[in-house]
């Protein structure tokens, strides 16, 4: 096995045609960030564009909603056109709206249509919690026991899932697919191409989880037939805490009437009629529910500039160097050390790896003591992810060295192997 060296991670730095993006970002000061598919650094371009719309309510008040830089009543349309390169839709089937959760309810309220004896919902038990409340509650609403309809998936080892699986379970009692593109434990990335057409084959309408994979995977929504998706903009699209969510609808099923409707999902010539009948958007943009949250969006407008520049093809072959290395000095550092992988090593992982110990709590303490930010997910995992526009191959390098020093001295033993509040 070939082995990697400090100087190995100093050469490809210095061959890495992102590097220069790094200066872009506020990076925090002797500290190595693996948090990026958590919570994504502020970049000076966010941080300007956050400044630039604040100074357009400071200096315009109400008129900024039509002028200015950054007219805030075209605000989210716009900046869907920008991201929908990333998910490989057309501009006007994606649009920045909402949150994850609430565009989830939104899309479950829409396409969720029980009939007959086609009334069950499809996931996955190794989806994030926060979608599996929503189908539930969308469940209950429509007046159906979620323990009953609600399918999950099962893990035959509790990191990956089989898209055999999952098609399997695509029976005629069933009426929306909702799955994740990329699992935020294990970073394990389905066969999205694959899923989709076993569902339009079949008639149920299919919908993807992006939180983990926009701004790190390639997407091709539009051409996959894809119905919908929905992700944040706070991970690797680094927007911010809380910045505003994004929605994706084929163009086939525009017209299908909201499920949840509000007065920003009508056609913008007519909104400020005040007719109590809606006259919805054609496009995506029926799907907006209220007031688009500004001052959460300015910031994402910045950061998609990045993106736009280089190009989701270029950030995902970094990622994927990145990660490949962390493997190779994992297994060269770390070997005997109790750590098992838990994300695929092939490349049908998303932008972070996880890896699994016993001690895994107080091991992510320990590293952040040392100045490395990880992320604890329970019970035994901790995941690490660097990040293709501001993280390094040396930050990698010596990512691994102190987590071998932690694990060679123990050092981990001085704290709880209990997770913080916010893990």
């Amino acid at each position: 096995m070939r082995q990697h060296t400090l100087s190995t991670a100093q050469q490809w730095d210095r061959e890495d045609k992102l590097a220069t993006y790094r200066d872009e970002f506020y990076i925090l000061e002797n500290t190595i960030y693996m948090d990026g598919n958590s919570l994504g650094l502020l970049s000076k371009r966010a941080e300007r564009t956050l400044l630039q719309l604040l100074d357009a309510w400071k200096t315009l008040g109400i008129d900024g909603w039509t002028e200015g830089e950054h007219p805030w009543f075209y605000l989210s349309e716009e900046v869907g056109k920008k991201m929908a390169p990333l998910v490989g839709g057309n501009e006007n089937e994606v649009i920045a709206t909402g949150s994850t959760t609430t565009n989830l309810h939104q899309l479950v309220a829409t396409f969720y249509k029980p009939m007959g004896n086609k009334t069950k919902i499809l996931a996955d038990e190794l989806n994030f919690p926060s979608d599996i409340y929503a189908l539930k509650s969308q469940l209950q609403l429509k007046g159906y026991e979620p323990d009953e309809h609600l399918i999950r998936v099962a893990s035959p080892d509790g990191r990956y899932l089989r898209e055999d699986d999952i098609i399997a379970a695509m029976t005629e009692e069933v009426a929306l697919i909702v799955l994740p593109a990329v699992l935020y434990r294990s970073g394990q990335v389905l066969d999205m191409e694959k899923l989709t057409k076993a569902a339009n084959e079949r008639n149920i309408p299919i919908g993807f989880d992006l939180c983990h994979s926009v701004g790190s995977v390639e997407h091709e929504l539009h051409d996959w037939g894809v119905d919908f998706a929905f992700w944040c903009t706070y991970k690797h699209l680094n927007g911010g805490p809380g910045s505003v969510g994004g929605l994706f609808i084929h163009e086939k099923q525009f017209g299908k009437a909201p499920g949840l409707a509000g007065w920003f999902g009508s056609k913008k010539a007519s909104q400020f009629d005040m007719a109590h009948t809606m006259d919805a958007a054609t496009d995506v943009g029926a799907y907006q529910i209220g007031t688009p949250h500004v001052l959460s969006l300015a910031p994402v407008i910045g950061s998609l500039e990045m993106f736009e520049e280089i190009g989701i093809e270029a950030i995902r072959e970094k990622s994927l160097k990145l990660t490949n290395f962390m493997l190779a000095l994992v297994e060269q550092e770390l070997a005997g050390a109790g750590f098992t992988i838990g994300n695929p090593v092939d490349e049908s992982r998303g932008g972070h790896l996880l890896l699994e110990h016993a001690e895994a709590a107080r091991i992510c303490k320990a590293l952040k003591q040392d100045g490395v930010i990880p992320d604890f997910r329970a019970p035994n995992g901790i995941r690490l992810a660097p990040v293709a526009l501001y993280n390094t191959f040396e930050d990698v390098w010596y990512t691994v060295q102190k987590l071998k020093v932690i694990m060679d001295e123990k050092r981990y033993e001085q704290f709880e192997n209990k997770r913080g509040v916010v893990a």
